[in-house]
């Protein structure tokens, strides 16, 4: 029986609630359909098809599965390669990068041989997404430690496609609004009315992978915009591509 440097897992899956997640070997975890949400060490990130996530041997993340997924990922040995820049990497997916994961999608089983050509295959995509991890993506949530904090961030979100007001929310969670205020400083590095923006932001990306079919007007109103144009800027300013190239770039 033999110990292959690497090998593909190719697997789909309803959503499903918080798992806590840890391998022996590093793990490229890439979602070709779908999204999930991944949190490690006090962050939450979102990963749709335009991202991966790079997780280093033994590192213990929660993963959320957010919508039926599709999931292709690749389990490297830590002997194929130096260890990844860090931890937990999430990044922006090159089409080199995702043209090698399905060229190694192939190549299944744990216990096999690898011929030549897969050993060559495997090899290049670590050195495409080690290289791709040095950079990773800025679109991060950090988690709050604060007890009240959290309830505010929840009842945020659960209002996420209204219009919910930062004063009802403080009284909510038994604070002031300048209290309150200081908490998303300190904790979140952000003001409430940037969290906010952020949480429509990963609300949308996860509803474009989600159903590649809907129709982004539907997808602005159920995160809170009337207006198209606005949440077209936003998603710019966000992702640096409007919601329609964000998901044609799914395909790419």
């Amino acid at each position: 029986m033999s110990d292959p440097l690497a090998y593909s897992v190719a697997l789909d899956f309803p959503p499903a609630p918080p798992t806590d997640f840890r391998m022996d070997r590093h793990y490229l975890l890439y979602a070709s359909a779908g999204a999930m949400r991944l949190t490690h060490e006090g962050r939450s990130w979102t990963l749709p098809p335009a991202r991966a996530a790079l997780i280093a041997a033994q590192t213990r993340i929660q993963v959320t599965i957010t919508t039926a997924l599709t999931c292709r990922s690749v389990l490297f040995a830590p002997r194929l390669t130096d260890p990844p820049p860090g931890p937990l990497r999430v990044f922006e997916m090159s089409p080199l990068a995702r043209a090698l994961v399905m060229e190694c999608g192939q190549w299944s089983n744990p216990e096999g041989t690898l011929p030549t050509y897969a050993e060559q295959m495997f090899k290049a995509l670590a050195q495409a997404t080690w290289k791709l991890a040095e950079t990773p993506s800025p679109a991060v949530m950090p988690i709050p430690r604060d007890a009240r904090l959290a309830q505010a961030m929840d009842l945020t979100e659960t209002q996420i496609a209204g219009t919910p007001v930062f004063d009802d929310i403080a009284a909510q969670v038994a604070l002031s609004p300048r209290s309150l205020a200081r908490r998303f400083a300190d904790e979140m590095g952000m003001t409430w009315r940037q969290t906010l923006r952020r949480l429509r932001m990963i609300r949308a990306i996860e509803a474009l992978a989600g159903d590649p079919k809907r129709p982004v007007t539907d997808v602005a109103l159920s995160v809170g915009y009337s207006s198209i144009s606005a949440f077209n800027a936003a998603f710019r300013e966000f992702t640096g591509m409007t919601p329609t190239e964000y998901r044609a770039s799914f395909d790419t």
